[in-house]
């Protein structure tokens, strides 16, 4: 392998890596605060679930990493699975507003003047404008097929 592809391929796992650890970080910070853990106003079994989502995303940062980055014989396959587990916790998110009563924030959090170019500052456009395209750009750099090009 040359030295562009094995650059390419370590410039992908870093950008797919960055997803994954995105998650935890990222919810840590937005959740452990007095908007989510310390809200007087959630009830205990949602700040249960809340816990629960944070330990998820960092299960499957874990296992994201070590897909990633381990020694194997299947590096196609390792790196399929590592980029599906970065991708997974965000997955989650978009139908998770579908369920009855469900909002993106909690009304005394709301700020609708907060935008990332010109939408809404939510976890679905942080989504939409950096962490897919992230992922996407990460695996075609990762990818054998595309470094033998």
């Amino acid at each position: 392998m040359s030295r562009t592809s094995r650059v390419r391929r370590t410039t992908g796992k870093i950008l797919i890596s960055a997803v994954a650890l995105f998650a935890p970080v990222g919810g840590v910070v937005a959740d452990w605060n007095d908007t989510h853990v310390y809200n007087p106003n959630w009830p205990p079994h949602a700040k249960f679930h809340n816990g629960q989502t944070l330990a998820f995303a960092f299960e499957l940062a874990a296992l994201s990493l070590w897909q990633l980055w381990r020694p194997t014989d299947e590096p196609r396959s390792a790196l399929r699975w590592g980029t599906a587990l970065a991708g997974l916790y965000w997955a989650a998110q978009a139908p998770a507003v579908l369920a009855p009563g469900a909002a993106l924030t909690d009304p005394e959090f709301a700020h609708p003047e907060r935008r990332i170019a010109g939408l809404p500052a939510n976890q679905l456009t942080v989504q939409a404008l950096f962490v897919w395209p992230l992922l996407a750009i990460g695996f075609f750099l990762a990818n054998d097929r595309a470094n033998e090009a």
